[in-house]
């Protein structure tokens, strides 16, 4: 596997060509400011020679005996050269090459000269100055002028590596800095995938350095939250799980042992089946609610007439809240009601609020299923008149387990995700749950479901709107085709 280049090491690599390019250009830049520099003051310095060599000529009438003038001029690596009267030039031979003889003849008419020659290859400044008959000529190379420049390029030079030093270093020390906090970070990511949930870091460096530290800390405490709930729920389930099944267990030990003989195997039996259709509703709840995330999860959606599903739901919980002594109430209107949906689910939302409903409502309060329409969407109520729930409770009334933790022990309780389970499925038929206070008392919770016109289906050179699914039709296709149990039949919601 090819080894990645480090952040540390990419932004060292970035800061230091960035300093050598800058140093580079500079250099450059410096050397041709430097050397041009150099070379118009060594002109100006040139002229302003030949202007003193020609006064003090004109002063002494002999410009070779100005020994300490030459000293200096030779110092400098500045030739000196006469123009006498008749025009010859006499001292440096390089003056006597470089002079033609209208530069000559423009000097002795008391013009002066500073013209820049070629000379065997190299480039000459040439400064001349009248001194009334005669002349004075100064010559110098441009190469001797440059290099007077020379200490000025090594200080420059010196000046631009002591910066690429120094911004090298620096390159170095803000990659550590940035990294640093990054490979904490990645060091906290790798512990929480370890399964550690403890880990907190501290936001430092630039604000998207410290706000990577800062998601971090809050992945973990979300995740700690998260498996907190879950070994909740889990712990919530084997309960719910082991009471049933403990129940099973002794039952049918007895009956295994020949305790329970006679009369009293009906009942035996029967307190078995209850608690058998107990567990599997309980497991069917649980594999719905685990199936409602998944791609996979059937909605088979077809015409519905919503009211006469709701009349025979209703139908069946009367009976229910008749046998425990609880007051039921139908609501529908007179017309039909027609939309696109999956009948059974939508029974399974019915029967987990009429069931969460029938759990917490005592004897001679009322419950009330529902239905109405308006603005375009079709709206399941179910109000009771049971101990209802407070604002903290409706914020958190369709998360898993969440009223179950809060009120097992204090009121009768479910498996802890029925209504999560109706919230679920009312999301995945494309509407809503919503959780209230009833006028009955208790708690109201309404499902809202969009209304679908049926598709058309053409028959000969007639088109025909397709008809409703026959309620009984649809639960018996899920029944074969799901688990195999009654359809819309779930434990209720905790």
């Amino acid at each position: 596997m090819t080894r990645r280049r480090t952040l540390a090491f990419r932004v060292a690599l970035v800061t230091t060509v960035v300093a050598v390019v800058t140093v580079v250009v500079a250099g450059l830049v410096s050397f041709s400011l430097v050397r041009s520099a150099a070379l118009g003051q060594a002109r100006r310095s040139l002229g302003a020679l030949a202007t003193t060599v020609a006064v003090q000529r004109a002063q002494t009438g002999e410009v070779l005996r100005l020994h300490r003038q030459v000293r200096l001029l030779s110092a400098e690596k500045i030739r000196i050269a006469m123009i006498t009267p008749a025009g010859a030039v006499v001292g440096d031979p390089l003056a006597r090459d470089i002079l033609t003889s209208g530069d000559v003849q423009g000097v002795l008419a008391g013009h002066d000269l500073s013209v820049t020659r070629r000379e065997s290859g190299s480039t000459v400044l040439v400064e001349a100055r009248p001194t009334g008959s005669s002349g004075v000529v100064l010559v110098q190379r441009q190469n001797d002028a440059a290099g007077l420049a020379a200490p000025v390029l090594r200080r420059t030079l010196l000046a631009l590596l002591i910066g690429l030093v120094v911004a090298v270093i620096a390159g170095l020390l803000l990659a550590r800095r940035l990294a640093r906090p990054l490979q904490k970070a990645a060091g906290a990511a790798h512990d929480l995938a370890a399964g550690a949930r403890d880990v907190r870091l501290v936001p430092e460096g630039p604000a998207e350095v410290a706000e990577v530290a800062e998601s971090l800390n809050s992945l973990a405490a979300a995740l700690e939250r998260s498996e907190g709930r879950q070994r909740e729920f889990l712990l919530s389930v084997s309960h719910e799980l082991r009471t049933p099944l403990t129940a099973i267990s002794g039952f049918a030990e007895s009956l295994a042992d020949g305790v329970t003989t006679g009369p009293d195997t009906a009942p035996v039996g029967a307190t078995m089946l209850a608690e058998a259709r107990r567990l599997e509703r309980l497991v069917s709840d649980l594999l719905d609610l685990a199936r409602l995330g998944a791609d996979n999860f059937r909605i088979d959606l077809a015409p519905v007439e919503l009211t006469a599903l709701v009349r025979h739901a209703g139908a069946v919980w009367q009976a229910r809240c008749r046998a425990e002594r609880v007051r039921f109430r139908l609501e529908v209107p007179d017309h039909e009601v027609v939309t696109v949906t999956d009948p059974t689910r939508v029974r399974q939302i019915i029967d987990g609020l009429a069931e969460n409903a029938l759990r917490v409502t005592p004897p001679d309060a009322p419950i009330v299923l529902g239905l109405a329409v308006r603005g375009g969407a079709a709206y399941l109520a179910l109000r009771d008149g049971g101990p209802g729930l407070t604002e903290d409770d409706l914020a958190v009334a369709f998360e898993r387990s969440v009223l179950y933790d809060r009120y097992r022990g204090i009121r009768r309780v479910g498996t802890g995700v029925g209504l999560a389970l109706v919230h679920g499925l009312a999301t995945r038929l494309g509407g809503s749950a919503q959780a209230g206070r009833a006028p009955e008392g208790g708690a109201s919770f309404v499902v809202r479901l969009p209304l679908r016109p049926a598709p058309a289906v053409e028959i000969g050179e007639f088109t025909v709107p397709q008809p409703p699914v026959p309620l009984d039709r649809a639960a018996t296709a899920r029944r074969s085709s799901d688990r195999g149990g009654e359809a819309g039949s779930i434990g209720g919601p905790g």
